[in-house]
């Protein structure tokens, strides 16, 4: 039984929930813990690296992308952020770098389908807000097909964003975080490599639960043994950008393992 979905999203970058609706979600889902992880920035009504919300714990978190020497970008998550200025300064770069180039995109898109997307060029924007408004015009694109056609990375009107370097990333959050791990390992196009980024920049945790894993090329055995012969703990989460949660996540047992490295209340 899920206990607690430690990957979620919300309005300030790429997701549909306020921080409000995430906790309503949370305890209709009965859940004990969320935690909010939003893309390369910290929530800003979240006063505190853990907080009680309604009887949920709600865990400040963050999604930051960073990318290995060889150009591979893959997703670090941490939990229990402290009010850091350097991990602060990095995320106001990465939003500056986001508004300037959801606004290159949408101007690409609207010259390119000759519409009006009706969307902002702004903080938290990613490429869903603005595929969700391709959906929603008149173009002859759904959500899927605009980023298969349109602004996915070999896409017309894509345009690539500023991306912290894993050695930055892992000090930033490092100093920052309370349990720093590695995001859906299976996901990139080299996991073993990223598997590799938990022993050489000695994280914390991985990622092992999360509703679109494929139960033929992932290996959650590898995962495992490599967490049991590192000291790693496990996390998961559903990974929302919509308005369900528990999808996936964590049981009771290994809840209370990633709370004990937490801070109060």
């Amino acid at each position: 039984m899920v206990v607690a979905d430690l990957h979620a999203h919300t309005t300030v970058s790429d997701g549909t929930f306020t921080l409000d609706t995430l906790v309503s979600t949370a305890r209709e889902a009965d859940l004990d813990a969320v935690a909010v992880t939003d893309h390369d920035r910290i929530h800003p009504d979240l006063d505190a690296p853990v907080v009680d919300r309604d009887g949920v714990t709600v865990v400040r978190g963050i999604e930051l992308r960073v990318e290995l020497p060889d150009g591979e970008r893959v997703d670090l998550l941490g939990y229990g952020v402290d009010d850091d200025p350097d991990l602060r300064a990095e995320c106001d770069r990465l939003q500056r770098d986001r508004r300037e180039r959801g606004r290159r995109i949408i101007e690409r898109v609207e010259e390119h389908l000759g519409v009006d997307l009706d969307v902002e060029a702004r903080a938290g924007l990613g490429r869903p807000h603005i595929a969700r408004a391709i959906d929603e015009s008149d173009a002859a694109y759904d959500y899927e097909d605009a980023f298969a056609h349109l602004i996915g990375d070999d896409g017309p009107c894509f345009v690539p964003r500023a991306v912290t370097p894993v050695e930055r990333g892992v000090d930033l959050l490092g100093d920052a975080c309370a349990v720093v791990g590695l995001a859906h390992p299976f996901r990139y196009d080299d996991p073993a490599a990223a598997l590799d980024l938990l022993v050489e920049y000695d994280l914390d945790a991985v990622e092992r639960f999360y509703p679109y894993a494929d139960a033929v090329e992932d290996d959650p055995d590898a995962v495992e043994s490599l967490a049991r012969e590192h000291d790693l703990l496990l996390t998961g989460g559903s990974d929302a950008h919509g308005k369900e949660l528990a999808v996936d996540g964590l049981d009771a047992r290994r809840w209370v393992a990633v709370r004990e490295r937490l801070p109060g209340p």
